[in-house]
């Protein structure tokens, strides 16, 4: 069989059904699935939003684990095929999507792309015990029941991403050791989303500690247009760096108000921020300058990264976000906990997960999104964060 081609037909299947959801405005879930049809493929499931306003993230991830797994199936040894369901970065869609990957056949899943759709499915994870390994979903309510003190872990749900405590703490340590960007720190968090208030608490109690001083805190919801109320604020208090621990497409609004009021702070986000270069309509000329902590900068040197960026910008025509780079990772730290445990596809289930969780909890894995990764029984992975910042149009890496 020749697995290009059928990677071929798969991709344009996918962009097919992409283009015909976008257009019909429907609700149905589109799938796709990449790799091999051999009855030894282990089979990696997953869901994201490959269409709809978060379809920038999601597409990344089925992109980027697409390529992985064509280079794990080339290679002999384990084979890995992918099925990947549309999400569209809805609840009630991903639990839709994960039914549809179980009647599949699902063994090992890259679980979701978002966290709203991740915390929606992680008890089906649990009552039907699939080992998940999400690439971008950073809310602990994906692999706690308990998000309030951040315990009862479902056991079989890990992150390949900072959860967002982590970022938030991170931020503050950064902004504390970087006084250069700015010593009067404003904040634009959206009230109504668990990732940005996530972020927000842990940033302000971490800001505490190391002396930050916050002079202004604005918040918004999602059905907001208008941010001229909440950059005039940072203006008037005089903040010189602004931190928005939300999305890109808000983000990118609140840059084009500051921009018509004249207002010229630094601001610094974290990785939803990932994206805004690729945002329709959206003047990146107003994004430079800009911060962001990601654990992925897609001009690193190192040869694996270098490989993976020219082999995505080949195929896509676009460099890769730290959302592709995560799902590049986590199949290939899945390939190695198989590898390692002998895990192959026609064993019990409950085997499956359990020799995945061993693995997770006691290995070390080294990344295109960090070095010398480990995983704690929670799912949360440990890894240093890298800042970019915007320059010429490009992502540049600071240190």
């Amino acid at each position: 069989m020749n697995y290009s081609n059928l990677f071929k037909t798969g991709l344009a299947a996918v962009m097919a059904l992409s283009l015909a959801a976008c257009s019909s405005g429907s609700g149905d879930n589109g799938g796709s699935s990449a790799g091999t049809d051999t009855a030894a493929a282990i089979k990696l499931g997953a869901s994201g939003p490959i269409t709809g306003d978060a379809a920038v993230y999601g597409l990344a991830v089925q992109h980027a684990a697409e390529i992985a797994i064509e280079e794990v199936n080339a290679k002999g040894g384990t084979q890995i095929e992918l099925k990947f369901e549309d999400d569209q970065a809805d609840g009630e869609k991903a639990v839709s999507a994960y039914n549809s990957l179980m009647d599949w056949g699902m063994q090992i899943s890259l679980a979701t792309v978002t966290s709203g759709a991740g915390q929606a499915v992680a008890p089906n994870y649990e009552q039907d015990n699939i080992f998940g390994l999400t690439p971008s979903g950073s809310s602990t309510a994906i692999i706690y029941k308990d998000t309030v003190n951040n315990k009862d872990p479902y056991g079989v749900l890990f992150q390949m991403c900072f959860t967002d405590p982590n970022q938030g703490t991170a931020s503050a340590d950064y902004l504390a050791g970087h006084t250069e960007l700015g010593t009067k720190v404003g904040i634009i968090y959206r009230s109504d989303d668990n990732y940005s208030t996530g972020i927000y608490q842990t940033f302000k109690a971490q800001a505490d500690k190391v002396g930050l001083e916050i002079v202004a805190t604005e918040t918004f919801i999602n059905s907001d247009t208008d941010y001229s109320v909440q950059v005039k604020k940072m203006a008037d208090a005089g903040a010189d760096i602004v931190f928005l621990p939300i999305y890109y497409q808000p983000a990118s609004q609140i840059l084009v108000e500051a921009d018509k009021q004249g207002y010229t702070p630094n601001f610094f986000g974290c990785d939803g921020m990932d994206g805004i270069l690729t945002l329709d309509n959206f003047d990146t000329n107003l994004a430079e300058g800009l911060y962001m902590l990601t654990p992925f900068s897609s001009d690193a040197t190192d040869e694996k990264t270098a490989n993976f960026v020219k082999k995505y910008q080949d195929k896509y025509g676009e460099t890769p976000n730290q959302f592709a780079a995560d799902a590049y990772d986590c199949v290939y730290a899945i390939k190695q906990a198989i590898d390692n445990a002998g895990i192959t596809a026609d064993m019990a289930q409950d085997d499956i997960t359990a020799a995945m969780i061993k693995e997770f909890t006691s290995m070390t894995f080294d990344g295109i999104t960090g070095l010398s990764m480990t995983w704690s029984a929670s799912g949360e992975v440990s890894k240093a964060p890298k800042a970019v910042v915007i320059e010429n149009g490009v992502y540049v890496g600071v240190e």
